[in-house]
């Protein structure tokens, strides 16, 4: 429904934008997004942000609608009564967090929602898809506020955005909130103010998400954040099954998982792709202080898992043995029908 919601909203802001002019800011703002010295793309206009939310809106959402369902499932039932979002530009954190945990006001609740971000046009445009959706999105009284990468208030001079966000650094704390989300923000920052970016995120929250590109440098800067947040108290919940140092040396290898993207005509039409789906791979990791009733699985599947004749191979992540294989076959009855659908990224064994 949200997703569904999410295309909606994109293709009505897309209609009536020359297609020229939506593939050129694509490509423009993509080959900015990509560059090796990691500078986001420079937002000119309306034009560049509606182009720049119909590219990687999708993706974004899906992914870190993925690393939020996964804190869901280990919080047995937690809901967040407040979000805060940092960099979280066109909004796709709070789309994904309505996904995961519904509507504002479902249950009773009306979930505070506070989106930071340095660059106004993207906020404005996330403000203006969350008013279009016909489901209560984000509460009326939302707050979508400019705040710079270096901790001071104002937009900063270049309009830089990227990830789905730019966030905020430097030496101001963060307004207090039982969920913080900061997605693909730490790609774009200088690592002594990704740890600040993180550090902040630490203090403010009572369950922090940290959600990054499913690249080994993204990886990276994920491992990284996992360790502040551990030294500053919470416990990881998500997608490890302990806080323990990861078993995987960056460099030699990394963990990440991927979330199938639908593309509608829009994504296709903007992405220059023929499929009517993509994988984004994504990196992230989910932590909550111990006020947060839960905790990890046992284990989680790090790979795609290798169906054979009558055996299923599983590349595993385990609290008591690390990183390991195991062989499921049909001696294993139960288990072995559950091996032939678990899928990467899920729980093993299997939860009642």
């Amino acid at each position: 429904m949200i997703e569904e919601e999410l295309r909606r909203a994109l293709a009505a802001l897309v209609d009536g934008l020359p297609p020229r002019q939506a593939a050129g800011a694509v490509e423009r703002l993509m080959t900015g997004y990509r560059a090796k010295n990691g500078a986001a793309p420079v937002l000119r206009d309306r034009a560049d942000v509606v182009a720049y939310a119909a590219y990687r809106m999708p993706a974004t959402f899906a992914a870190v609608a993925a690393a939020l369902e996964a804190l869901a499932v280990r919080t047995q039932g937690w809901r967040p009564a407040s979000h805060l979002d940092v960099g979280g530009g066109t909004g796709a954190a709070v789309w994904a967090a309505a996904e995961v945990w519904g509507e504002p006001g479902d249950a009773g609740t009306a979930r505070r929602t506070t989106v930071l971000d340095r660059s106004e046009p993207a906020l404005a445009l996330g403000r203006e898809l969350a008013g279009a959706c016909t489901v209560d999105l984000a509460p009326p009284a939302a707050e979508w506020s400019v705040r710079s990468l270096t901790g001071a208030d104002g937009a900063a001079p270049d309009g830089r955005h990227g990830g789905s966000g730019t966030g905020t650094g430097g030496g101001e704390e963060l307004p207090a909130a039982d969920l913080v989300t900061v997605s693909y923000v730490l790609g774009e920052l200088p690592e002594r103010e990704q740890t600040a970016v993180v550090g902040a995120a630490a203090r403010a929250g009572r369950a922090v998400v940290v959600t990054e590109p499913g690249t080994p440098e993204g990886y990276a800067r994920v491992i990284a954040a996992r360790d502040l947040l551990v030294a500053a108290g919470l416990r990881v919940l998500a997608p490890c099954p302990h806080s323990a140092p990861c078993p995987m040396v960056p460099g030699e290898d990394w963990c990440h998982f991927a979330a199938r993207v639908s593309r509608s005509s829009l994504h296709r039409q903007v992405k220059g792709g023929s499929l009517p789906y993509e994988d984004e791979k994504f990196s992230y990791v989910a932590a909550a202080y111990p006020e947060v009733a839960g905790g990890p699985a046992a284990g989680r599947v790090v790979r795609r898992p290798q169906k054979r004749k009558g055996q299923v191979l599983l590349e595993l992540c385990t609290a008591e043995n690390g990183l390991r294989p195991a062989t499921v076959t049909k001696r294993h009855g139960a288990d072995y029908r559950a091996a032939r659908d678990v899928k990467w990224g899920d729980v093993w064994p299997p939860e009642v």
